[in-house]
């Protein structure tokens, strides 16, 4: 059994998981940053960053205590290393990696988009390259062949504004929240 502690900071969430062998999640613990960015009808980086730096450690205790783990059981940790907001991404990168220096554990740097082609691994047991994905998050849209795992071939991606943009942008001008 391999346990990895996931931490995600690439914009707006911070986030802490603990997986069993790739598949089985055992914690997911999510602090939003919604209801701060609100007012200003979109992700402020600076306050996405100083936000992510005030509840990582927490949120990373929560997952940790949620999955009834302590450090001595997590075999490595992983974080999101990019494509992302920098300042954000700073925040998960430079935590992971004095946590993982602390507990004397490997580091692995996840690519943010590739996560989200990992995360249909685990709810569809049964997905086996070859196929086609299309990731619509945030600031990116990409339509992708994904050939093996880690070989992938991009078929399509927006040059300007992302599908995840435009509906927000057409939400803020109708009013919509």
């Amino acid at each position: 059994m391999t346990l990895i502690l996931g931490i995600e900071s690439s914009c707006d969430e911070t986030a802490a998981a603990v997986v069993e062998d790739g598949r089985k999640i055992l914690s997911n613990e999510v602090s939003s940053q919604v209801d701060l960015h609100h007012q200003f009808g979109g992700v402020v980086p600076e306050i996405a960053a100083r936000s992510h730096q005030k509840v990582i450690n927490p949120i990373i205790n929560e997952a940790l205590a949620h999955a009834n783990i302590g450090w001595v059981d997590i075999d490595a940790l992983a974080v999101t290393q990019g494509p992302g907001l920098p300042g954000a991404l700073i925040i998960g990168m430079a935590t992971a990696k004095a946590l993982a220096f602390a507990v004397s554990k490997p580091l692995i740097g996840i690519n943010h988009l590739e996560g989200h082609l990992f995360a249909n691994y685990i709810e569809h047991k049964n997905l086996k390259p070859p196929f086609i994905a299309l990731i619509v998050s945030g600031g990116h849209t990409l339509l992708a062949l994904v050939k093996d795992w880690g070989h992938y071939q991009i078929l399509g991606r927006t040059l300007d504004d992302a599908a995840g943009e435009a509906f927000d942008k057409i939400a803020k001008y109708l009013g919509f929240g």
